[in-house]
């Protein structure tokens, strides 16, 4: 082969020794002598996806899933184009993604040569580009500065591939990344609104937390004291259902807080959005991201939460200055009677999906509305601190592939995703072969397209001609995709239906069609709204 043994050999090698623990691999005829290497190098772990979008988002999830880099690696031209959905959502999530795409060499650049496309920094912003179009190119230690908190781009030019090539046997040893610093940031405004500003009403607002971030943000909340609206994704959402508020939204624009401290990721929330207009709400964010999740003024602290809280000090109790929890136990009630009432409507369905997903060591939770309904609807008796989500921009992109990443290694594992994100992303089943044994249910909620247009104000009085273009409405069955994919399958329409989730089979993959009631949905909707 043109391309140096060494160069290829150092090149993974020096990805490995900065921290890449597991590669996703996509097939190519350019990136040939990476994958040679790779399938040669028998410590490493490995994992293979024909789709370049699936295989970096579940790339994504292993990340989730490890607290640890990955990489994903790709051919060349409008493969590695695929990647730029997770590589954005990447970057939100301040995940430590690698590319490591192959590009043909230097020469074929701006000549419309086939799979020769302009690679360099084609994911602009959200990852910069080391370009190597020569070994030479190639640098002492090539993720020296890599900050380990959003992705990173390693386009590499190879001449034309040598099946007959034999690399021999490597020895790519992994390794930890450099630890972050501790934290950025000024905590003494924080601290001062928690003295003083508090005293005139304050609510904590968990999103997403990893798991290191959990205990200290549970010994936060009960020092607190103070009203919490908890996302599933925090892993608190149960064991702070004391201090809880049930679907807080109307609550909170209704009664704003003088301040409002926010831990973890960006919340899920309405009211987070409805901030914007609220001034009068002083708002403070403590998150490893560093991101405000707002347009408006706002003070956030960046980096390791028990850092953070350790350099801030003793916490003063609180407690629910403006009584939002008493004004709240109405709600929590009309709620549970809602759902009694209605037991086929999509609420009380995910909450009795929720109730068999609580055994999970794993559950995932797919955008628009299967989080929203989880956060107000999902059963609050049994703690479920492994709540995996994708919340940095994405849509309905890549959820299946998250997923099966993220619960790789879990022996049961559970995902609630809307119709119209399984079909998107349905191929990503053919990674369940590879997957560790164990029990992953898929439970998606067919309501007939995309319900969360329904959900909006005047979403049911949409004129046919819209409604085609925005809610996308379709009569598909899910069996098809089962069968396909070799996973048992089931239809739930009536609450007694899930009766079929009591005895799952070990080691078996199954995917629960959930068909609510639209009725029973608007009612609840209808009367939630009123209230």
């Amino acid at each position: 082969m043109n391309a140096s043994t060494s160069f290829v050999k150092s090149l993974l090698a020096q990805c490995c020794l900065g921290g890449i623990c597991e590669w996703v691999v996509c097939p190519g005829a350019r990136n040939m002598a990476l994958l040679q290497v790779l399938a040669a190098a028998e410590d490493l772990v490995q994992w293979t996806h024909f789709d370049e979008r699936s295989a970096a988002f579940f790339a994504l999830g292993r990340i989730q899933d490890m607290g640890l880099p990955a990489a994903v690696v790709t051919t060349s031209g409008t493969a590695a184009a695929e990647l730029l959905p997770a590589v954005v959502e990447a970057y939100y999530q301040r995940r430590p993604l690698l590319l490591l795409t192959a590009d043909r060499p230097a020469d074929y650049r701006g000549s419309a040569a086939p799979q020769a496309i302009e690679q360099a920094d084609m994911f602009g912003i959200y990852a910069p580009t080391i370009d190597l179009q020569t070994p030479d190119d190639l640098p002492e230690d090539i993720l020296e500065d890599w900050d380990y908190a959003s992705p990173l781009h390693i386009n590499v030019c190879l001449p034309d591939p040598d099946p007959t090539w034999n690399p021999g046997h490597c020895d790519l040893y992994p390794a930890e990344p450099p630890e972050e610093n501790e934290f950025r940031g000024s905590l003494s405004g924080l601290a001062q609104a928690l003295r003083f500003k508090a005293r005139h009403g304050l609510v904590l607002m968990l999103g997403g937390l990893d798991p290191t971030e959990q205990a200290p943000a549970l010994w936060l909340a009960n020092e607190l004291k103070a009203p919490v609206v908890a996302d599933a994704t925090s892993g608190l959402r149960e064991e702070l259902d004391h201090l809880a508020l049930t679907d807080a939204d109307r609550l909170l624009k209704q009664n704003p807080p003088a301040v409002l401290l926010r831990v973890g990721d960006v919340p899920v929330s309405r009211f987070w959005r409805d901030l914007e207009d609220i001034p009068s709400t002083e708002v403070f964010s403590i998150t490893r991201t560093g991101f405000s999740g707002l347009a408006r003024p706002s003070s956030v602290v960046t980096g390791d939460l028990d850092a953070v809280l350790r350099a801030l000090g003793d916490v003063d109790s609180i407690g629910d200055v403006n009584g939002l929890r008493a004004m709240n136990k109405r709600r929590k009630a009309q709620l549970e009677e809602l759902l009694i009432t209605c037991p086929d409507s999509e609420q009380a369905m995910v909450r009795a999906f929720s109730c068999f997903a609580a055994d999970g060591d794993c559950i995932y939770l797919g955008n628009s509305m299967p989080v929203r309904y989880w956060n107000s609807f999902a059963q609050t008796a049994v703690p479920t601190e492994n709540v995996r989500a994708n919340r940095g921009a994405n849509g309905i992109d890549g959820q299946i592939s998250t997923f099966l990443g993220a619960s790789a290694r879990c022996a049961r594992a559970w995902a609630l995703l809307g119709d119209l994100t399984a079909l998107y992303d349905s191929n990503a089943l053919a990674m369940l072969p590879q997957l560790d044994s164990g029990t992953r249910v898929l439970g998606v909620v067919n309501n007939g397209g995309g319900g969360i247009f329904r959900a909006l104000p005047g979403g049911n009085k949409h004129p046919e001609a819209l409604e085609r273009l925005l809610i996308q409405p379709h009569a598909r069955s899910f069996k098809a995709i089962a069968e396909q994919w070799g996973m048992r399958y089931v239809c739930i329409r009536t609450a007694d239906e899930f009766d079929q989730l009591e005895a799952l089979e070990k080691d078996a993959a199954i995917l629960a069609e959930l068909v609510p009631d639209p009725a029973q949905t608007e009612q609840v909707r209808n009367a939630l709204a009123q209230s």
